[in-house]
């Protein structure tokens, strides 16, 4: 399984670092624009897989070691596509549920995960800030350092709602969900091609939504990261648990 431990411990920035370095010498003028959509879709569709891929080592790691767990959730459900927000959601719960099992008193901290988010933001503007990718979409990268992206509470679900228990284990709050859904939606968009047959154009309705600056590559990359770093983090620690209880 070491192999299966090593893939979930690499950081989605080395496919990042990749595209930037393989990309550079192309160099960023007028002629080269119409290459931007086709370079940053293939780097999304790269990183969506690579993260379900992990999310599905991480599964099977929890099941290696839980026998219950392998039961209910690899033999009986079967492993989903760990594409959807639910499905990591589910993930993120079943992970924090094995950590509880070695240290009962573990707790998940929003404002550690506050800080991660702050740290991939900042990651993010430093891969991409003077390259070509973020020169060829100088108006959305620009859109998402400007964002508020950072500096809310990503992480307490439901906090405006009294009487409502906080959920320790829902992986971020409404606001990235919504974030999430749209960068799904266009997961599928492009894996399924569906723009072949639909208009590419968005409407006069769709520029007006408020949440239209969020179909931005940049915050597609973000929000994917941190999900990375997050489960990299928890992984962690339950790795270092399992093998001191050895």
């Amino acid at each position: 399984m070491r192999n299966h431990i090593n893939f979930i411990q690499s950081p989605i920035t080395d496919i990042l670092d990749d595209a930037v370095t393989a990309s550079a010498g192309i160099g960023s003028g007028i002629e080269t624009y119409p290459l931007y959509d086709y370079i940053m879709q293939s780097i999304f569709l790269k990183i969506t897989g690579y993260q379900e891929q992990k999310m599905k080592c991480i599964c099977w790691e929890l099941a290696t070691n839980d026998y219950e767990y392998r039961y209910r959730n690899i033999y009986s459900k079967g492993l989903s596509e760990c594409s959807n927000y639910n499905d990591k959601n589910k993930i993120y719960a079943d992970l924090i549920a094995q950590i509880k099992k070695y240290k009962l008193d573990f707790n998940v901290s929003d404002q550690d995960k506050e800080k991660i988010l702050g740290e991939t933001i900042e990651e993010i503007k430093n891969i991409f800030l003077n390259t070509n990718l973020s020169i060829w979409a100088q108006k959305n990268f620009n859109e998402f350092i400007a964002s508020k992206f950072a500096g809310e509470d990503h992480f307490i679900v439901n906090k405006n709602k009294k009487n409502k228990q906080l959920d320790k284990t829902e992986l971020f709050n409404n606001t990235l969900q919504d974030k999430y859904a749209m960068l799904y939606k266009y997961r599928n968009s492009c894996a399924h091609n569906t723009k072949s047959y639909q208009q590419n154009l968005p409407t006069l309705k769709t520029l007006q939504d408020e949440n239209y600056a969020d179909e931005n590559y940049f915050i597609w990359f973000a929000i994917l990261l941190l999900i990375d770093k997050i489960f990299i983090l928890f992984f962690n620690e339950y790795l270092d648990l399992r093998n001191n209880e050895i």
